[in-house]
C-alpha cells in the first residue's frame, strides 16, 4: 500500500485527515508516530517534527491541512472543500480558525492539561483550563455559532472540512470531561452530534476513548 499516514489517534489533526480517508474511501495504512521524541528518519518526511505527516509512494509531506489539499486534489471523492471558490475558501478559513484558535485552547490546553500531563509526570493547569472554559473559548464558540446558523453544516446541507477540523477540537475537549452547552451553542452542540453519528467518525471513536480510560485510569 503506497499511501501511509503518521501520527497518534488523539491528535485532532490526526483525527481530522483519518476522518477525510474514510469519507473519501482512500486506502491507506496508518503508523503510529508520537506527537514528541521523534526518531531522526521521521524529520525527513516531517521537518518539523509534527504529527501528521503523509508518505504517498515517493512523496512525502506534513500539515494536516497541506495533507488534507493533496488529498482532495489527488485522490478526488466527496468535495470537502466545497464547489466554489467562495465555499474553498470559506471552508479553508474556518479549518485554520478552528487549528489554530480553537486548537490552541482545546487541545493545547484542556486536552494537554487533563490528559497528556499526567501521563508524563506533569503537573495539570487547572487554573488554565478555568481560564479558557471561562473566557478564551467562549468567545470563539459565539463566532463558529453565528457561522453556522440554522445550518446543518458550515456549508448548508454540504459536509466539509469545516465541519470536521471544528469538531475534531470539540472532541478532545469531550475526552477532556468538558461537552459543548447545548443551550448556549445549540448548533455546535448539533453539529457535533452530526459529525459524531457518520460512519466515518463513530468508526474511530471507540479506540480512542479505550485509549483515554487508559490513560487516564477510568478503565
Amino acid at each position: 500500500m503506497s499511501l501511509i499516514l503518521y501520527g497518534a489517534i488523539l491528535s485532532p489533526f490526526v483525527r481530522k485527515i483519518r476522518i477525510q480517508l474514510a469519507e473519501q474511501q482512500i486506502a491507506h495504512e496508518l503508523v503510529t508516530q508520537p506527537p514528541f521524541n521523534q526518531p531522526d528518519w521521521y524529520y525527513e518526511i516531517s521537518p518539523l517534527g509534527r504529527i501528521p505527516a503523509l508518505r504517498d509512494g515517493d512523496f512525502a509531506l506534513a500539515d494536516s491541512s497541506v495533507i488534507g489539499q493533496y488529498l482532495q486534489d489527488t485522490r478526488g471523492g466527496a468535495a470537502l472543500y466545497g464547489e466554489t471558490p467562495q465555499q474553498a475558501a470559506r471552508v479553508r478559513w474556518l479549518e485554520k480558525y478552528a487549528d489554530y484558535e480553537l486548537g490552541a485552547l482545546a487541545t493545547l490546553v484542556v486536552f494537554r492539561n487533563r490528559i497528556v500531563k499526567p501521563v508524563v509526570g506533569e503537573v495539570c493547569d487547572e487554573a488554565a483550563i478555568q481560564q479558557a472554559l471561562g473566557q478564551g473559548l467562549p468567545v470563539l464558540f459565539d463566532y463558529l455559532e453565528t457561522q453556522l446558523g440554522d445550518q446543518r453544516y458550515f456549508l448548508g446541507e454540504q459536509f466539509s472540512m469545516a465541519d470536521i477540523a471544528v469538531c475534531c477540537q470539540l472532541i478532545n475537549l469531550a475526552h477532556a470531561g468538558e461537552l459543548i452547552d447545548e443551550m448556549t451553542w445549540p448548533g455546535l452542540s448539533s453539529l457535533l452530534s452530526r459529525v459524531t453519528s457518520r460512519s466515518s467518525v463513530s468508526g474511530l471513536l471507540p479506540a480512542e476513548h479505550q485509549l483515554v480510560a487508559k490513560m487516564t485510569g477510568r478503565v
